[in-house]
């Protein structure tokens, strides 16, 4: 059996359910964490002011990240060795829905992200209907590292017209969104370009994604990211995806 494009969604009647009114009480955080003792303990209360439960997949750690995000109140899920971002989203998103929330928030662990912008989003929910919405940085681009916004720029251009919208910033890992879409979407990335894998398939699946301005906060530690290797991923990971400004294929099962 040929394996389906990732982009041509597989789905039996009624696997994508209708997204919910979003509802704070029912939404979690999820921080995937690869080193980031230096941020954690101060950025799990602050998220927790916003929402209930938090839950932090430490990544393979070697700095005691988990310890310190468990003392701060975190449920604190552990890989032995580092997988990679989309691999620790994958766990945390999992462990929330499990746990019967309906929407999750997912920040970064260095504290990039501020946690006062979530009503922000949680808005945006509220008033569009959108099963994602993304914090866009762009507004405040002249904050980011030169190359990175150069990246991002290149990126969310090539991506957008893929997908025949404008889409300003794909890169960001500050995203609020339905779990029960999530789980539905034939997601495979394990690294950095989880972002705009997420993204494209919400569009795929003609799911509403919307973007929402937020700060943009220095970092306090070099960025994990790996500019070769991790580029020429997301490069093979891009070049595999149809045109979307064509319209977009959901592929329901042949009758049998």
């Amino acid at each position: 059996m040929n394996r389906a494009h990732p982009f041509c969604l597989d789905y039996s009647r009624g696997k994508l359910q209708a997204v919910v009114v979003f509802e704070p009480s029912q939404c979690a955080a999820v921080i995937p964490c690869f080193n980031e003792a230096a941020s954690i303990a101060a950025l799990v209360p602050a998220v927790r002011r916003q929402v209930l439960r938090v839950c932090v997949v430490d990544d393979g750690s070697t700095d005691g990240t988990g310890d310190l995000a468990r003392r701060a109140g975190a449920l604190v899920v552990r890989h032995n060795r580092n997988l990679g971002k989309g691999a620790a989203l994958k766990t945390g998103l999992a462990c929330v829905l499990q746990q019967g929330l309906v929407w999750a928030v997912t920040l970064d662990g260095d504290a990039q992200h501020a946690p006062d912008d979530l009503p922000t989003l949680f808005r945006c929910a509220q008033e569009s209907g959108a099963a994602l919405v993304i914090g866009n940085r762009m507004d405040q681009a002249g904050k980011m590292a030169w190359l990175r916004r150069q990246t991002n720029r290149w990126m969310s251009r090539e991506l957008s017209r893929q997908a025949g919208r404008h889409l300003p910033d794909t890169q960001s890992g500050f995203r609020l969104m339905h779990l029960a879409t999530w789980a539905a979407l034939p997601l495979q990335a394990e690294r950095f370009e989880v972002e705009s894998e997420t993204l494209m398939a919400f569009l795929a699946a003609r799911q509403r994604v919307e973007f929402v301005p937020v700060q943009v906060l220095e970092s306090r530690r070099s960025s994990h990211i790996h500019p070769v290797a991790d580029a020429i991923r997301w490069m093979k990971w891009w070049r595999s995806i149809p045109d979307f400004s064509k319209g977009i294929v959901v592929k329901r099962p042949s009758p049998s």
